[in-house]
Order: structure tokens, then sequence, then C-alpha cells
């Protein structure tokens, strides 16, 4: 490495000097502050809607109003961040279902995923379902992801007859809309979940395996959780949950409430 007396600059491999170049740790705090905003944001905007002045955001993020401005230059910024880094967790969600569980179980299960979203899934799903005038090329991507895995898993769940045939993609995102609304509107939380459990269980297709019992009758013949058909027992206890996945979102339902 060689290095000029007169400017002080270094060539070759070595430390950023004071030209202004960032350095790996200023990119890294960078990035900290970057995901503690948009954690802060989350936050802010689902406990007060997305009016939330971005000064009320720096506050929780612990960073000056600058920082959040250098990252998200305006308000429809940072909104477009949020949403498409939720949009983008319930995507990968899917993806994880689809490679690990049958069809059916897979879909209910990405389902449950999307209406549970924390805080600002009502918004994001009207986003969804809605021709949004927003020319903003981050979130147009996420939706676009969100819409192929919702697509792909309602296509193979109703391959598997698992789903009505008569059902497609936007029916479902309008549902999950609805299914949101119920939680949010109803004080009685399990009030609330036995509306959105009938609605999933109306998706389904008419027959033996469903008719005449509720999305998460307690039989042993859907799961609790997400409705799959569960395997007839020769003997011993009627099967409550389909596998791992669905008994531990019930254990943790159970010790919130």
């Amino acid at each position: 490495m060689t290095t000029s007396a007169a400017t002080g600059t270094a060539t070759g491999t070595g430390a950023a000097t004071g030209t202004g170049t960032a350095t790996g740790g200023d990119r890294a705090d960078a990035r900290r502050n970057r995901a503690k905003v948009l954690a802060a944001a989350a936050e802010a905007m689902a406990e007060r809607g997305i009016d939330v002045p971005l000064g009320e955001i720096a506050r929780r993020a612990g960073v000056g109003a600058g920082t959040v401005y250098r990252h998200f230059p305006s308000k429809q910024a940072l909104l477009e961040a949020v949403f498409a880094q939720h949009l983008d967790e319930a995507v990968a969600s899917g993806e994880r279902r689809a490679a690990r569980l049958a069809p059916t179980e897979a879909f209910f299960g990405f389902l449950l995923d999307v209406i549970e979203l924390p805080g600002l899934c009502g918004q994001i799903c009207e986003m969804v379902t809605a021709d949004t005038s927003w020319p903003r090329p981050v979130l147009t991507a996420s939706r676009l992801r969100f819409r192929q895995v919702l697509t792909a898993l309602l296509h193979s769940a109703q391959r598997a007859g698992g789903v009505r045939a008569d059902v497609d993609a936007a029916d479902v995102a309008a549902l999950a809309v609805g299914c949101v609304s119920m939680l949010t509107a109803r004080r009685d939380e399990r009030a609330g979940r036995r509306l959105v459990q009938l609605t999933l269980d109306g998706l389904r297709p008419s027959g033996p395996v469903t008719e005449g019992r509720s999305f998460r009758d307690g039989q042993g013949a859907l799961c609790e959780e997400c409705g799959t058909a569960l395997a007839v027992r020769p003997t011993g206890r009627p099967g409550r949950y389909c596998g791992a996945t669905c008994r531990q979102r019930a254990r943790r339902r159970r010790l919130a409430g």
C-alpha cells in the first residue's frame, strides 16, 4: 500500500480515510439504525395508526429525527418500508409452510399467520386487495411476491381437495381483511376467533370430512388450529392437532390468554 504524504490518501486495501467514505462499522451502524427505526415505526403505527408523527417514531427508536430522515426521506417512504417488511415476513412464512407441510395445512396455516400479523395486518390486507395508486417499486414488489405465494398455496390446497374450487386469490385476500376486522372490532377475543374459524371453514369443500363440523371442533376430525383433516386413530384419545407447529401455536395462545 502506498500513501501520499500531501493528501493523506491511502491506496490499496485498508481502512477508509477522512475522505467521507463510510467504513464497515459505519455501514453496520446504519443498518442497525434503520432496523431500529422500522421496528419502532411498526410498533407506533400499530398502536396509534399510520398518522403517528415521525418525531414519536424517532423517540421510540432512540435516534434523532435526522437519522430517520437519512434512511426515509418522507413519511410515505417509511410507511412503504414498514408495509413491505410485513409482507415479506408473510411471504417467508408461506414459503416455509409450503416446503414443510401438506398443501391444505400449509394454506390454512399461512392464512392464520397473515391474519395474526401484529397491529398493521388490517391496513396491509386492505392495501394488498386494493388497486393502490402508490407508484412505489419496493412495495409493489412485495405485494407481487405475496400474491404469488398466496396463489401457489391456494392452488396446491385446491388440487389436494382441501379448498373449494370456486375460490380465487382475490376472494382469500378479501376474507383475510374481514377476519382481521373480526378480531380487532370485538372486545371478546374468543368470539372474534370463533368467527374467524367459521369464515375459514367456509373455504373448505362441502363433504363428509367437514360437514356439520366447525373449523376447530375438538372432535378429532380437524386440527383445532389450521383445520387440516386428522388421521383417525384406532385406539386412544382423538388427536387435536396435525403436528408440532399447530400444537405450539395453541400452547402460545393458551399462555397468552
